[in-house]
This record gives C-alpha cells, sequence and structure tokens, in this order.
C-alpha cells in the first residue's frame, strides 16, 4: 500500500530511507528526466564546441581561451544568481536562463550549418551561454530543496549528479559521430531543443506541492553570505579544495581533445569516446555516493581529493590511446565522490535562507578558477606540452588538498580537546 502527502511525496513502506527516496517527490520525477535530457544536450555543445575551434584555429590556446569566456561570468554573475534565489521565484527563474541558454545555441548552430560561423561567433556566443548558466546554476542548487525538502536534499544531489554524468556518458558519444557524419551543427541544435524540455518540465511541475522556502528580506546583500562563510570554517576549508581541484584537476575537456588530436592523433569519434570513457567512471563515483551518503564529512572530501590528484598525475604517462581511455573512469571515480561530497556537505549544513547565496558562492569558486586556469594551461600545455601539463595539474591538486587535510584535523582536534 501507498500513501501521499500534501507536498506530492510518495511514502513507500520500508522504503522511505536510501539512495533513492527523492524519486518519491512527484516534482523531482517530472524535472529529472528533463534534466537529463538537457545535460545530454549541453555534453553534446561541450564537445562540438571544443572541435569547432580545433578546426578553425588548429590552436589549444584558443581553446583554452573559449573554455574561459564560457566560464567567466562564473566569477562576477553567480553570486547574483544566487542572491536572485534567495528573493524571487526559482521556478520562474529557471525559465528565463533556459530560455536565454536556448536561444545562443540555436544562433550557433545555425551559423555553423550556413557555414557562416566565425571565431568570434564561439567567442561571443559562449560568453552568452556562459552568463546564462553562471545565473542558473545557484538557482537551480537552491530550486532542489524545494522539490524534495531537506530530509531527501542528499539523495536528490546524488542524483542529479548522476543525471549529469550520464549526459556526459551520452552527450560526447552521440556528438562525437554526428560531428564524423554531419559536422558540428546539429550538436547545437540538438542542445537549443534540450533546454526547451526543461522549460516544459517546469511548466508541468505543481506549485503547491514545492517546499518553498521563506524569501530572504528585500534587503538582503550577497556580502551576508560571505559573512557567514567567515563564520564556517569548516565551509572555507571545503571551498578552498573545491578551488583547487576545479582549477587544477578539472580540466579534462582540454586534457582529451589536445591529448587525442595532437598526442594519438585521433579522429572526433575517437575524442568523443574518450569523454564516454570518464563518464564512466563520473557516473559511478555519482551512485556509488549515494551510498556514502553518512560519510560526507571535510576529512574525507579532503582524501577523496587527494587521490583524484594522484590518479590525474598518472594519466600524463598513457602509453596510448587505449591506456588514456582506460584511466579516465578512475579519474572520474574519485573526482565525483569528492565533488559531491563538498556540494552536499555545503547545502545540507547552511542556513536555508542563504543557502542561494552561499551555493552562489560556491559555484564560483568551483567553476570561477576556470577561465584563469583554462586559459592559461592552454598556454602552458602550447610551450611545455601537456604531459607535463596534466602532470603538474594532479600534483598541485593533490598537494592542495593534502594541506587542507592537516588544517581539517588539526580544527578537529582542537574542537574535540577539553578545555581546564
Amino acid at each position: 500500500m501507498t500513501t501521499s502527502t500534501d507536498t506530492g511525496a510518495v511514502i513507500l513502506p520500508g522504503k522511505s530511507k536510501g539512495a533513492l527516496r527523492a524519486f518519491r517527490h512527484r516534482n523531482f520525477r517530472i524535472g529529472y528526466p528533463a534534466n537529463l535530457v538537457s545535460n545530454i544536450g549541453t555534453w553534446t555543445q561541450r564537445i562540438a564546441q571544443d572541435w569547432l575551434v580545433l578546426q578553425l584555429t588548429h590552436s589549444s590556446a584558443d581553446l583554452g581561451f573559449v573554455t574561459a569566456l564560457q566560464f567567466l561570468p562564473t566569477i562576477f554573475v553567480s553570486t547574483w544568481g544566487g542572491l536572485l534565489a534567495d528573493r524571487f521565484n526559482k521556478r520562474v527563474l529557471l525559465m528565463y536562463t533556459n530560455l536565454g541558454s536556448a536561444i545562443s545555441a540555436f544562433i550557433l548552430g545555425f551559423l555553423v550549418l550556413g557555414n557562416a560561423v566565425e571565431l568570434w561567433h564561439v567567442y561571443v556566443l559562449a560568453l552568452v551561454l556562459g552568463i546564462f548558466g553562471a545565473i542558473d546554476a545557484p538557482i537551480r542548487q537552491a530550486f532542489t530543496s524545494e522539490l524534495v525538502g531537506a530530509a531527501d536534499l542528499p539523495s536528490a544531489i546524488s542524483l542529479n549528479s548522476a543525471s549529469f554524468n550520464i549526459g556526459r556518458l551520452v552527450g560526447p558519444a552521440v556528438s562525437g559521430f554526428l560531428i564524423q557524419a554531419f559536422g558540428t551543427g546539429p550538436s547545437f541544435i540538438i542542445n537549443a531543443v534540450s533546454y526547451l524540455a526543461a522549460i516544459m518540465a517546469l511548466l508541468a511541475m505543481r506549485t503547491g506541492q514545492l517546499d518553498t522556502a521563506k524569501p530572504a528580506a528585500k534587503g538582503s546583500q550577497i556580502r551576508e553570505a560571505f559573512s557567514y562563510i567567515r563564520s564556517r570554517p569548516d565551509l572555507m576549508l571545503v571551498m578552498a579544495a573545491v578551488f583547487t581541484t576545479a582549477t587544477f584537476g578539472l580540466n579534462f575537456q582540454m586534457f582529451m581533445a589536445i591529448m587525442s588530436t595532437q598526442v594519438f592523433h585521433r579522429q572526433a569519434a575517437a575524442f568523443g569516446l574518450l569523454g564516454t570513457a570518464l563518464a564512466v567512471g563520473s557516473l559511478s563515483g555519482a551512485l556509488l555516493s549515494a551510498r556514502l551518503e553518512r560519510h560526507r564529512t571535510p576529512r574525507k572530501i579532503m582524501l577523496w581529493m587527494i587521490a583524484f590528484g594522484l590518479s590525474l598525475s598518472v594519466m600524463a604517462f598513457a602509453t596510448d590511446y587505449y591506456a588514456f581511455a582506460a584511466m579516465l573512469p578512475v579519474g572520474g571515480v574519485l573526482a565525483l565522490i569528492g565533488l559531491i561530497s563538498a556540494n552536499s556537505y555545503v547545502q545540507t549544513t547552511t542556513e536555508p535562507t542563504l543557502r542561494g547565496r552561499v551555493m552562489g558562492v560556491y559555484l564560483m569558486i568551483f567553476m570561477g578558477g576556470t577561465p584563469i586556469g583554462a586559459s592559461v594551461l592552454g598556454l602552458v600545455a602550447q610551450q611545455a606540452g601537456i604531459r607535463l601539463t596534466i602532470l603538474v595539474c594532479g600534483l598541485v591538486t593533490a598537494a592542495a588538498a593534502s594541506v587542507f587535510l592537516i588544517l581539517v584535523t588539526r580544527a578537529r582536534s582542537k574542537a574535540t580537546t577539553p578545555t581546564t
């Protein structure tokens, strides 16, 4: 026998706990497949965009610059997205961000299909897509708690990460074969249509079943989130570890593109399959993380990030394409467990009225290093070689996480030491 609550959650006897419990909520069940389609479209475009830049310029520096442009808005815009999330209707805001992203993808797709695309078009549209994405991300993160409530939020975070990585699994392979057969244009059109699917899901949700948080006061400011984070040393250390890991370690798209084309001399389909290999590990990490919900602590987050950095360093020594492809899933597992644990820890331990703004800061830190890291690493790879670049990135990631582990351990020891 099943029963329903007034928030739309379906209560299954004996199933109120577990990794999949977020699916009890009707609105989450509606949004999840639409977000999955959108994630597939996003990864389809990312692969096509990288390949398009390499076709136009044959330059790893230009590839790094386009990546930087797409993620640069995160530094300046994500905190404002968080403020919007705390003050206004998140569902309506997400409709606008999805619509803007769809329009930018359609324009790039039509330019490519019409053989009119130039490099500056890619620059501008990557920046526009980045702006909408930077606004969307903290709103989407905060909206998850309204879909499922606080008790089922950890389950929803893991499932959303699994959706993201299923998109990473399917999207690159689809894009690689589309590029091989038709060029890059169709991949951008597919992504544009996928955003429309997300809008349809948002329209179909029952607003009465949303666990809406109390809006922040009208005069609320972004600086309140920074003050709150400064008062929480645990959050500061977790965010610092996320920053170094994202800036130096999470440059897989550039690593794979350059290794595939310039080291192993492979074509588009093989490049796409590297993305699929990475996604196999990332998806496995997301699913495994759901089973490790009780172990999402700052200390264990650092340990996972140390392991990820070391695994990345090993990839630099891959002897051929197949060895490199085999190493990618390992890195994906370790990175995803660490990052999901960090995301979940920040969301579940933050005050609800500040969650949007704190997640805006978190995403600024998570994505904000990418514009600097991608552009600098693109130049380093061009001058020193991609293998040395990967090795150094892995070692920096592991070393930084090791320092943060020591600080977390010391803080924990002081907290448990009795005073006299």
